[in-house]
């Protein structure tokens, strides 16, 4: 039987789809990102001067391939493969072409998002000859060193406070950052190492930035000084005792410290159940059947479409759209963005709404941060909007906590007056002292009127359990750009109302006012000597094995898949440390992505069809005077990126020009 032919109001509608999308294409093509150039103006280059990956299109392809450009392909050669798919309506070619423009969009973001201001530029780096001898001698194996300065403003003593610093680094001057960066607080003429974590590292030019995380210590109204190492070839990979424990893989995490137990959905990544670790250990769940997805005590963010027709969720994601997760002995991170989806997804899939969400654990500390941006791509109304909302199954609490404009906590039930003007809300029980209190540290918009502080505390939701949810719009209509911009903290510790609420207020200013940091100056005039030193044995050239030695056998081990690149493991930037313990060598390396999971390929494998000499790396260690057994470690933190070739390696696959 032979399909209807189509009427001519489908044909329109067809004709005005492929029209829209047409104007859509159009529009991201020309469309900046991140404030970079247009995607097709000509190659652009980042602050210091860096060539882009950004290209015009060229009129043909090259069919041999001579260069980077001709071994991809362009965004905007995907973009013109896409539409001539979808005007053919081959779909699944455009599927999978939609996917491939992603990984371009990854690519492009690697090499040419901008890392923003630094607080420690490189070119305030002092030698570490310019300290006084004893610190010297302390930092021995360490060339390089940075100055910080930490100010105490609003009057409280702060300890083990996040620090959270970005810097810059001449890149002539490490080999990896992320191994050879240490911290030092200064005390009384000592230096006395803290622990730290670097994460975000990227490369522009010849500058390479990173994040540097630390916890410290300052009295109130006081000023203290860090001092940052680097610069140091031999440094290894600092492994740090904390009470921060990370298990699980990809965003299906659980996340560990003193205080409590945080489970992550292994669907979507929302904050599933938390357990307080005080005496019964409270575990804090919200069970049932949810609205057809698993259940979490996370329930924002989320809107009601216009009219009321459907209410579209994060955490109806059956996976997230994009996430980035950072893991550390001080923090782990966990971002997700993306497009809420509709209750019968695809069958409404709007881009109108764009939520960018990001939960930051830390050790030793009870309580973590939420920090979200929900941005229009688009104008359209929404009937009610959510950006924090929490269930809690069953009654583990007695009473409502909230704090209203003048910073003050209360017990029971919120001011009329007081409604939209909430600072903070939570639950606590007056037995057992268990406690769930939301910090509100950021709440603005940008494009649309200021947001209600509203979500004020409910003790029986219908017999299901306790929440508080916030709907800060004051308007239906939601204007193309208008964002949304939330930071909070949640609270888990124990809670006296007499004696833990002014702690409470006093923690939610100590989080406002964070420790202001300056670049800093040394005064040795002070200096004593110190106990101990900075490295760790074979950190101070004292290798019983050279790990020059090392890194340069490394470089006999290619990657044959790359058949004519003839580069190695090093160059590509896999190999992320190497410790020498006697004669036993081992080596933490790394794999591209997750579609080559197999490291024994570089370790243990035949790569024999290389048309160059090369060797697996165990063999080729073993080759080593004085190397009696070699052991590996893989690892998929940080993700790998095209910031961590050298520039011989940039050179060989063509990236360097």
């Amino acid at each position: 039987m032979k399909p209807n032919p189509p009427s001519v109001n489908s044909k329109a509608r067809r004709l005005h789809r492929r029209k829209f999308l047409a104007t859509g294409m159009v529009g991201m093509v020309a469309t900046a990102v991140d404030g970079q150039a247009p995607v097709a103006a000509p190659k652009i280059s980042d602050s210091n001067g860096a060539p882009g990956l950004v290209t015009p299109p060229s009129s043909s392809p090259n069919l041999v391939e001579t260069s980077y450009w001709d071994r991809t392909d362009r965004f905007e050669e995907k973009m013109r493969l896409l539409e001539a798919a979808w005007q053919r309506r081959d779909y699944r070619v455009a599927r999978a072409l939609a996917y491939s423009l992603r990984t371009t969009l990854v690519q492009a973001e690697a090499e040419e998002a901008s890392p923003g201001p630094a607080d420690l530029s490189s070119e305030l780096a002092l030698p570490i000859s310019s300290l006084p001898r004893p610190w010297r001698e302390w930092a021995e194996g360490w060339n390089w060193v940075q100055v910080l300065e930490v100010r105490e403003t609003i009057g409280q003593t702060r300890t083990w406070e996040p620090v959270e610093v970005s810097m810059q680094v001449d890149a002539r001057s490490v080999q990896s950052i992320r191994r050879e960066i240490r911290v030092a607080r200064l005390e009384n003429g000592n230096l006395k190492e803290v622990v730290s974590q670097v994460f975000g590292e990227v490369r522009r030019g010849h500058l390479w930035h990173c994040r540097l995380l630390f916890m410290a210590d300052c009295p109130a109204g006081a000023r203290q000084t860090y001092l940052i190492f680097f610069g140091n070839s031999d440094a290894e990979l600092p492994r740090y005792d904390t009470d921060l424990s990370t298990t699980g893989e990809g965003y299906a995490l659980e996340v560990e410290n003193a205080h409590y137990k945080a489970a992550l959905s292994r669907q979507m990544g929302q904050l599933e159940r938390i357990t307080i670790k005080r005496e019964h250990g409270l575990e804090l769940f919200s069970g049932g059947q949810g609205h057809g997805e698993p259940p979490g005590i996370d329930w924002a963010h989320d809107y009601v479409a216009s009219g009321n027709f459907q209410k579209l969720r994060i955490s109806l994601w059956e996976t997230c759209p994009d996430y980035e997760v950072i893991r550390g002995p001080l923090s782990t991170r966990v971002r997700r963005s993306g497009f809420p989806h509709s209750p019968v997804h695809p069958a409404f899939s709007p881009s109108r709404l764009h939520v960018d969400i990001e939960y930051q654990f830390f050790a030793g500390l009870p309580w973590f941060y939420k920090i979200g941006a929900m941005q229009a791509v688009r104008t359209f109304d929404a009937e009610a909007l959510r950006d924090d909302e929490w269930v809690f199954s069953g009654h583990s609490f007695t009473d409502t906590v909230w704090m209203g404009a003048d910073g003050q906590l209360r017990v029971g039930a919120v001011d009329a007056d007081q409604a939209s003007r909430l600072h903070a809300v939570g639950f606590f029980h007056r037995d057992s002292l268990d406690s769930f209190i939301a910090l509100f540290l950021e709440h603005r918009a940008e494009g649309i009127p200021a947001l209600k502080r509203a979500g004020a505390p409910t003790l029986s939701y219908k017999w299901h359990g306790q929440l508080w949810s916030r709907a800060p719009l004051p308007v239906k209509r939601v204007p193309t750009g208008a964002t949304l911009h939330e930071k909070n903290a949640y609270w888990l510790g124990a809670f006296r109302p007499q004696e833990d609420a002014r702690h409470v207020e006093a923690l939610r200013q100590r989080l406002l006012h964070p420790l202001k940091m300056v670049p800093g100056a040394i005064d040795g005039s002070k200096a004593s000597k110190n106990g101990g030193r900075l490295a760790r044995p074979g950190e101070a050239g004292d290798s019983p094995i050279p790990k020059k030695v090392l890194w340069d056998a490394l470089r006999d081990c290619k990657d044959a898949q790359l058949y004519t690149a003839d580069i190695n493991v090093v160059d590509l930037g896999l190999i992320w440390d190497i410790r020498v313990r006697g004669d036993a060598v081992h080596v933490v390396m790394a794999m591209p992505h997750r579609g080559r999971p197999l490291m024994g390929y570089f370790t243990h494998g035949s790569i024999s069809v290389h048309p160059t000499v090369s060797v697996p790396v165990r063999e080729r260690l073993l080759q080593v005077p004085g190397v009696r057994s070699v052991s590996f470690e893989q690892s998929w933190q940080p993700t790998w990126s095209t910031n961590l070739l050298t520039d011989e390696g940039r050179r060989r696959l063509g990236m360097d020009s």
